[in-house]
């Protein structure tokens, strides 16, 4: 476990060390144009990421069982949060989803995913028995995923809430639940969420230039159609680093959501296909961690964390390239960013702690849940 605790923690450094670079680059020009500042946003995303690698070490000690205890009055806490989000979160394009805190944003549904992994797993050990009964146990779950989802959906943020919801079904599929139960209910959040949607202006927008561009054969929008070129143009061994042409203001905010764009410009296909191979890693390590974690909670906990991670990688991944329809969502540990750069250092280091606890107490975790087990 030891061995694994490694590799988690030094993949998710070297991608936050790799991020830093490549924001650097796709982001000098924006910032010349913008602050008069070639260093501007870098200089942000640092000390985002000092902050992150900072807490990313610090939850590495803490034990993750104290989680369990407050995940409760934790998940009040950022569902009113969230609640507050709507009325006095100052509205960027269209969307009120932060707060601003002097030189750094808290966005809370990055939170609220975080806190709503540990509160699910906390739930389904306590209710484990009742798990496969879909009104005392199920729904009584998925209330939580509903209430936490709602709350980020009408900000808007259609994305980050339907994945929520992704992740929070394959928990519970995993915790125990039955898995027409899981089918059931991933089918009428299917049909809630397309209805939202189609609601929302620019959630539909996104969606039906999707759909039309393979009726037409036209192009998704501008931005995926500067990525593809991006992508593109690196070929099979990139341009250089710091070489890149479509960071010069032609694919536009390239440092967030399309940064895998740059990426891929500037290191070419062998690159991105190690990125994806770091995920990959992440995610085989992250799951071998739940499976060998004695305890239920953090088996939970651990699958959640790294389920969660390599499906938004994944989708970032499949929206740069044109397979999905425009989502909003980071790259982790790549793309600028905040809150959700820090949160996510936090479900690292939260990770290690599973994995590093389990190592050095493996035998009286057993004995434990034995005893559990026979009372």
């Amino acid at each position: 476990m030891k061995k694994l605790a490694a590799t988690i923690f030094f993949d998710a450094f070297a991608l936050t060390l790799l991020g830093l670079i490549i924001v650097m680059s796709a982001s000098s020009t924006y910032s010349i144009v913008k602050f008069d500042n070639v260093f501007h946003l870098f200089n942000a995303h640092v000390l985002k990421v000092i902050m992150g690698v900072g807490l990313m070490i610090l939850f590495c000690f803490i034990p993750y069982d104290i989680y369990k205890e407050y995940s409760k009055p934790a998940i009040i806490f950022i569902t009113i949060v969230l609640f507050l989000t709507l009325f006095f979160a100052p509205e960027v394009k269209g969307a009120g989803r932060r707060f601003e805190l002097g030189p750094l944003s808290f966005q809370p549904s990055d939170a609220a995913k975080l806190i709503l992994m540990m509160h699910l797993s906390a739930l389904m050990v306590a209710k484990k028995d009742i798990l496969d009964n879909f009104k005392h146990g199920f729904l009584f779950l998925f209330f939580w995923v509903v209430v936490v989802a709602g709350l980020i959906l009408v900000q808007p943020n259609v994305s980050n809430a339907v994945l929520i919801v992704a992740v929070s079904l394959t928990m519970m599929y995993v915790g125990g639940a039955k898995l027409a139960h899981i089918a059931s209910t991933t089918f009428f959040s299917l049909i809630g969420a397309g209805s939202a949607a189609m609601i929302f202006p620019h959630s539909r927008g996104r969606i039906m230039t999707f759909i039309h561009s393979f009726s037409n054969g036209g192009d998704i929008n501008l931005q995926v159609k500067q990525a593809l070129y991006g992508l593109g143009s690196g070929g099979l061994f990139g341009v250089g680093m710091g070489h890149s042409r479509q960071s010069n203001l032609f694919l536009p905010e390239a440092y967030g959501d399309f940064i895998f764009a740059i990426f891929g410009e500037e290191l070419g296909f062998i690159g991105s296909v190690i990125l994806m191979l770091c995920f990959v890693l992440f995610f085989i390590a992250g799951i071998l961690i739940a499976k060998k974690t004695k305890d239920p909670f953090g088996q939970l906990l651990a699958f959640g964390i790294t389920f969660s991670t390599t499906l938004y990688a994944f989708v970032n991944i499949a929206v740069a390239t044109g397979f999905f329809p425009t989502t909003g969502l980071p790259l982790p540990f790549i793309s600028y960013g905040g809150t959700s750069l820090i949160f996510l250092c936090v479900s690292v280091g939260i990770l290690v702690n599973i994995a590093l606890a389990n190592s050095k107490d493996a035998p009286v975790r057993e004995k434990q849940a034995a005893e559990g087990a026979k009372a």
